[in-house]
């Protein structure tokens, strides 16, 4: 892949991720002033993820890298607008859920039932990869926003 190609992938990524991470922002009602600053969040985190896995970076490690740059970006906006670091972590972290790898090991689970035993463990196998994978990256998305909040914010000191 070009760089024209790759510039080109990286600003749809971003532009259809903001779009979720607004929408969910709209549904989770955040107040106005603090939707593009949502937006910011699920476009960067998403299209970070994007490159990092057209670098050749597995989608676990991809993931924890983009959740972490979107908690250091709801670090600094909640900051800048005084307001709580959840409203820009979790529309910004929504866009990067694995619904696909959830929704295939529902699918084998599924498929299990009205298998033969010996097709049927082949499915069984398969719907644990998927079901370890969603398990890594939901893993990875807490683990990535919650990191940035746990390093750069001190308790205030008991007087």
């Amino acid at each position: 892949m070009n760089a024209a190609e790759l510039l080109w992938l990286l600003a749809r990524d971003a532009f259809w991720s903001g779009l979720a991470a607004l929408g969910f922002a709209v549904l989770f009602n955040v107040p106005r002033g603090l939707l593009p600053g949502c937006v910011l969040a699920g476009a960067a985190g998403h299209a970070t993820r994007t490159l990092l896995m057209s670098a050749g970076l597995s989608i676990e490690l991809s993931t924890l890298f983009a959740a972490t740059l979107v908690g250091v970006a709801a670090q600094w906006l909640s900051r800048r607008t005084d307001s709580p670091t959840a409203i820009f972590g979790v529309a910004g972290a929504i866009p990067m859920v694995p619904g696909v790898y959830a929704y295939q090991t529902m699918i084998g689970l599924l498929g299990v039932a009205s298998a033969t035993p010996e097709t049927g463990i082949a499915l069984l196998a398969e719907a644990g990869t998927y079901a370890v994978k969603t398990a890594l990256i939901l893993s990875a998305i807490a683990m990535g926003i919650a990191a940035p909040t746990l390093l750069f914010q001190r308790p205030r000191p008991v007087n």
